[in-house]
């Protein structure tokens, strides 16, 4: 491709993903029902923990509330932009597009990998400290905890736009990406990238594994305290309402690592793990929990058939 002046750069090619020319209408009507499926679990999400009185008086539910307002976030700054890519043979993103995009998938990547820390610090205090819990997670810090997780995401995704794009792009302008993400930007940059990508793996990889581990150190506690529970029924309840924590923690934690946390490569690889984070994840959410969460389901069934069902919490 034709080498262009950095001051000239208005924009980036986005190559997308391959796929074969004979699904590209597959493609767009799967990715288009995956968009609109998300938005629409997402926000029933929301509805339910705002309408249910049960469920908003609990920080856990408020937590699941904002995590919806994430993952939609997340599947409107990502999936519309690739589904461009099976309608126009060229997907081009003003130069101002692409530093929204990679700022806003970062401050509502980290934001989320903050709020996963806070729902496993609220099952811990639930679970392991029962008694103390309503004293310990107030609804005044739940708040405030939200609010530092949204400030530091903020901060965080500003720090990686604007060291991405301090740096000089002299063309090509090809990003060989579905969307504007770090590792793919950076090969196109005029400059040395050394500082950047080292820069990169320490913030995303103090980010992750510092979240990580905090999380696998509540759920450790977590599971001690559930062994100790004497019935069935208990450790039942108290499984279903961390199971579907796990679950999702699993499946967003698993690709941003393989992505961000190994030695650069351009594989193809690398375009099929980011799908999970940016469009599987928020898809998935809001059927992981309400089929695993046992007290979701029961706010869904009091909006369908009225306040008589009752509440397990």
């Amino acid at each position: 491709m034709e080498r262009v002046n950095s001051t000239l750069l208005t924009e980036f090619i986005l190559t997308g993903i391959p796929y074969p020319l004979r699904l590209r209408t597959f493609l767009f009507m799967f990715f288009l029902l995956i968009y609109i499926l998300t938005q629409l679990g997402n926000l029933l999400i929301l509805i339910t923990v705002w309408a249910d009185p049960q469920l908003h008086a609990h920080p856990m539910y408020i937590f699941l509330g904002v995590l919806s307002i994430i993952d939609m976030g997340i599947s409107s700054i990502i999936v519309p932009r690739l589904m461009m890519n099976f309608i126009f043979s060229i997907k081009p993103i003003p130069f101002a597009g692409c530093v929204a995009q990679l700022y806003f998938y970062h401050f509502l990547g980290s934001t989320q990998c903050f709020l996963y820390t806070l729902m496993a610090y609220d099952r811990y205090l639930a679970i392991c400290r029962p008694l103390h819990y309503p004293v310990l997670m107030t609804p005044k810090l739940s708040t405030l905890l939200v609010a530092g997780a949204w400030a530091a995401g903020s901060i965080h995704g500003a720090i990686q736009a604007v060291l991405t794009f301090r740096l000089p792009y002299c063309g090509p302008n090809q990003v060989d990406y579905f969307f504007c993400d770090i590792p793919a930007v950076l090969r196109l940059a005029c400059a040395d990238t050394t500082v950047n990508k080292l820069v990169t793996f320490v913030d995303i990889g103090m980010v992750v594994a510092s979240c990580f581990f905090l999380i696998l150190l509540s759920y450790i506690q977590i599971i001690q305290a559930i062994l100790r529970i004497h019935t069935a029924d208990g450790r039942r309840r108290a499984f279903s309402t961390c199971g579907a924590h796990v679950t999702v923690v699993t499946v967003y934690y698993v690709p941003c690592a393989f992505i961000y946390l190994r030695p650069e490569t351009n594989s193809p690889l690398d375009g099929a793990a980011a799908l999970f984070p940016t469009a599987i994840t928020p898809f998935l959410n809001p059927l992981i929990y309400t089929l695993r969460n046992q007290e979701v389901k029961l706010a869904l069934k009091r909006m369908i058939v009225g306040p008589g069902t009752k509440s397990k919490i």
